[in-house]
């Protein structure tokens, strides 16, 4: 009996070879070979929104192909992946295959080894069709926001923008961030520290925590001053040690969102990347001798499920690795949330066996790298619990008359009794909590003595801008997309110039915010967070059979379709507001605007249309050969030296630079100076990036002085060594203003801007 398998990608038809006989023949599709036409609706909305699929450009010839096997087969197995979308390629298969229903089966399988495709082949179905109708359903509304919206967005802001139902409120997120970090206001507060010493080294530090056991709030210097005024002279002393043993429990297997949120912490990778180089783990590596292997289970999964089987060879593993201390008698359980599809496993490797180090030769970097996170994750979620000491040490800092104000100070530390899963992995944060520090042997009544007493400023911060990882997290948290889609979104959200990255965090970008203005005013449910939650939940009980598509998608367009044409007869164009400046025309002498045009901020005379005269605000001139202007760069008081025209800033491969505002006329260029001096030979100090995009600076008489430092110097003399240039260094650890000499070493912490 001849068989015919049908998977998505070549990469997958290559690994399953191996464990398939002769008797079958295996074809892919190469992803969707039917979707919605690209330059019509495809959605009626006057019959069902019943859809019309077209057969997508350049795949006639695979779909060719399929057919003459399929009739060449006594049997035919569709495998493509194991979700809706999945489904849904396998549905159109299944349709382009003339009626061949009674020999058309479907297969899925959550990881390409022998024993999970040999298993699927065994039991076989037929093809889910409400997995099919919530994929539809999906795509439908996708599909009526998009073509609907985009006419508005070209009338209303500009041509050639779009939008999609969840990618918007994605933005409305980023949005919201941004604003909030704009109106936070810092408040000033004071810490005071004291540095003590018990009869048995190491010194050891210890916190102000309560005032008359009132928490300690101090508010301002003059307070903090009043406080180690009282503090002179009085004796410290221990008054109670307190110790709690406490487990830590391993963190569960990765699914899709937390395996995107770790990747962005500890290896920087956005989401995107990510699961292109999860999907070849699965898919499968060529390992040498042993051919393609599938590495990884399945890659899109809410589901922390593990297989007994994986569960009883890494408690083997382990046992034999670590002791068999380290692994748990039972395996461990984890709770995967209500909506999570549990027919799914986790991302686990297929094999503990196949450890990272005895395939390391076989892998990229940047594959290695991920395989191994998810190797190490998933052996640490089948270890036991980490075993803690936490230790509290309240401190006196009293008078024996009791009319003084009595001051507690506490010092905490924490001791690994028992690594367990903690020998393997450790969870990353999204904001990096302050070191542990070693706790001497001290007895409670112990007299200390007292090194020194330290305040300290602090203002208080506003929220974060948003990171991969913290992005991922809000959308899972908020139930704004599916596990699948997560990486879509931010991808598209960048590309479609409504938000920027640097340095790793999300920015809204003027035109985000306008589009995502617009859209919450003219669209508030469209754009509400628990509406598109709902929508959601929607989809997954379309899955489930407990709901209609149309329905679904019917009651969603009704109020859609009457908020579209409501903003469609307003007449007026949305835009940012004009910016005054204190420039005045060159031709008519009235004053020059900046204004909001189709490719950015420019500047205008306010005598329009009298005078049309414009100019490129600087640093954001539209550049020849791919050069980008630098949005909200302070203009440059600079002229050419070589034609006397005003140099403009623009950013090219390397960076930042100073160019001739006429060019290609006069191509005069130089290095972007931050104004600062070369500490080693006196040259200007400039931006500059490595080909990877890096920000750097160096001195501008490079290669005759070799100065360079990856943090942004600053205008500011060093109080210790009276150096003219300090750092802004951010790191993982600190976030200080430093003296750039490494032999001074002196560090204060960093002001936010306009605390002073």
């Amino acid at each position: 009996m001849k068989s015919l398998l049908i998977v998505e990608s070549p990469a997958k038809a290559k690994t399953l070879n191996k464990f398939l006989g002769s008797g079958f023949s295996i074809k892919a599709s190469v992803g969707y070979v039917k979707d919605l036409p690209a330059k019509e609706l495809g959605v009626d909305v006057e019959k069902d929104f019943k859809p019309t699929y077209v057969v997508i450009g350049g795949k006639e010839k695979v779909l060719k192909e399929l057919k003459k096997a399929a009739k060449e087969s006594d049997r035919v197995f569709l495998a493509p992946d194991p979700d809706r979308e999945g489904e849904a390629i396998a549905w159109h298969i299944a349709e382009e295959l003339n009626g061949n229903s009674g020999k058309v089966f479907r297969v899925t399988f959550n990881e390409i080894t022998e024993k999970a495709v040999t298993e699927a082949i065994k039991h076989p179905r037929r093809i889910d069709l409400n997995l099919v109708d919530a994929q539809q359903a999906r795509r439908v509304l996708d599909r009526l926001v998009g073509y609907k919206l985009s006419p508005l967005l070209w009338r209303k802001v500009r041509r050639g923008l779009s939008a999609g139902r969840v990618q918007s409120v994605a933005l409305r997120l980023v949005v919201d961030r941004e604003r909030e970090i704009t109106a936070f206001i810092p408040v000033e507060y004071w810490s005071i520290t004291a540095t003590l010493e018990g009869k048995e080294p190491p010194f050891f530090h210890a916190r102000l925590f309560q005032i008359n056991g009132q928490k300690a709030d101090i508010k301002n210097e003059q307070e903090a001053a009043g406080i180690l005024q009282a503090l002179s002279g009085r004796p410290f002393a221990v008054r109670t040690i307190e110790k709690k043993g406490k487990k830590r429990t391993p963190p569960p297997p990765f699914i899709t969102s937390t395996l995107q949120q770790e990747a962005a912490r500890k290896l920087r990778f956005p989401a995107k990347k990510t699961m292109f180089i999860a999907q070849q783990l699965y898919e499968g590596i060529e390992l040498g001798e042993e051919g393609s292997v599938g590495l990884i289970t399945y890659m899109r999964t809410d589901s922390v499920r593990v297989a007994a089987e994986a569960q009883q060879e890494a408690k083997a593993y382990i046992g034999k690795a670590f002791g068999s201390n380290y692994a748990p008698e039972k395996p461990p359980v984890y709770k995967s949330k209500k909506t999570a599809q549990e027919a799914h496993e986790a991302i686990r490797p297929t094999s503990i066996l196949r450890t990272p180090e005895s395939i390391k030769k076989h892998l990229p970097k940047d594959y290695f790298n991920l395989y191994s996170l998810i190797w190490n994750r998933f052996l640490a979620s089948q270890m036991i619990p980490a075993l803690l000491e936490l230790t509290t040490i309240t401190i006196d800092a009293e008078m024996p008359d009791a009319s003084h104000e009595q001051y507690e100070f506490r010092a905490t530390g924490t001791i690994v009794k028992f690594p367990g899963f903690m020998a393997v992995y450790i969870e990353g944060a999204d904001e990096n909590a302050e070191d542990e520090e070693l706790i001497p042997s001290l007895n409670e009544g112990a007299a200390l003595k007292v090194l020194e007493i330290s305040p300290k400023q602090h203002f208080t911060q506003p929220p974060p801008k948003y990171t991969e990882a913290t992005l991922v997290k809000d959308l899972e948290a908020k139930g704004i997309g599916r596990p699948s889609t997560y990486a879509t979104i931010l991808s598209t959200i960048q590309d479609r110039k409504y938000v920027e990255k640097a340095e790793g965090r999300f920015t809204s970008t003027e035109l985000g915010m306008v589009v995502n203005d617009l859209l919450v005013d003219k669209f508030p449910e469209l754009m509400d967070i628990d509406f598109t939650a709902k929508m959601e939940n929607n989809l997954d009980k379309i899955e489930e059979g407990d709901l209609k598509w149309i329905k679904v998608v019917h009651d969603f367009y009704t109020p859609f379709d009457k908020d579209l044409t409501e903003a469609m007869q307003s007449t007026s164009r949305v835009k940012p507001a004009d910016i005054p400046t204190d420039k005045t025309c060159e031709k008519c002498s009235k004053p020059m605007i900046i204004k909001w045009g189709r490719h950015g901020r420019f500047l205008a005379c306010t005598g329009y249309p009298e005078c049309k005269t414009t100019m490129p605000l600087e640093g954001q001139a539209s550049e020849p050969g791919g050069q980008k202007p630098e949005a909200g760069m302070p203009e440059i008081n600079e002229k050419c030296a070589k034609c006397g025209s005003p140099m403009v800033v623009k950013t090219g491969r390397f960076g930042r630079f100073l160019a001739c505002s006429k060019y290609p006329e006069c191509k005069t260029a130089k290095p972007l100076s931050t104004g600062l001096k070369c500490p080693e030979d006196g040259g200007d100090i400039v931006e500059r990036k490595t080909k990877r995009g890096k920000l750097f600076f160096s001195c501008g008489n490079y290669p005759k002085c070799k100065f360079a430092t990856w943090y942004r110097p600053v205008a500011k003399n060093c109080p210790k060594c009276g150096a003219g240039v300090m750092i802004e260094k951010r790191t993982k650890k600190e976030e200080v203003l430093a003296c750039l000499k490494k032999d001074c070493g002196h560090k204060e912490e960093l002001q936010p801007a306009g605390a002073e």
